[in-house]
């Protein structure tokens, strides 16, 4: 009887899991309601996931001036030192993961980057970067719209005059949801 169920147990084990849905195993359009999102599947199954709206995604970092990509490393100066952005982008990201999606991605990091408007300091557009078969792969469109708009809403930068000389600031970092940012 106890092998009956720990087989059926185990049955619905596999079904659980053979149950996830990885949204983004394929390049795609995702059309949603008042928003689209592209997803970009590479060779080695890397996925960047951005909307469709967004310009710089692919858009070289370069001198405004000279139109020319600065030499690397290139460390510049390029916004006001402060103390609550991090904690904040860090705060936003974990508040959009359900409880089970915490769970679902625990161990993995996702990557974010934002594109910073060099003049106005303001986050202007926000990408995503995980692999097809990663449990970042699992999670709705809307979770990934809700962290855009509350970086576009709450997060910005004072630029410095080093950083206005750039066609765009990027700001990117890897977070495992649910891990709080230690402080420096």
């Amino acid at each position: 009887m106890k092998m009956r169920i720990t087989l059926i147990s185990a049955l619905f084990c596999v079904s659980y899991l053979s149950a996830q849905n990885y949204y983004y195993d394929v390049t795609k359009t995702f059309y949603e309601n008042g928003y689209t999102y592209q997803c970009d599947v590479q060779r080695s199954k890397r996925v960047l996931l951005y909307n469709k709206e967004n310009e710089l995604t692919y858009t070289k970092w370069v001198f405004k001036d000279t139109g020319k990509e600065p030499p690397l490393p290139y460390n510049i100066d390029d916004v006001k030192d402060d103390t609550w952005t991090k904690r904040k982008c860090y705060s936003i990201v974990n508040n959009a993961f359900s409880a089970e999606e915490k769970q679902r991605t625990r161990g993995e990091e996702l990557d974010i980057c934002m594109y910073i408007d060099s003049n106005t300091g303001k986050v202007r557009e926000v990408d995503f970067t995980f692999l097809a078969g990663n449990p970042f792969a699992t999670i709705p469109i809307s979770v990934y719209r809700e962290i855009e708009v509350e970086l576009k809403k709450n997060i910005w930068f004072t630029t410095t005059a080093e950083g206005k000389k750039m066609n765009y600031l990027v700001r990117t970092w890897r977070q495992e949801i649910g891990a709080t940012l230690l402080p420096d």
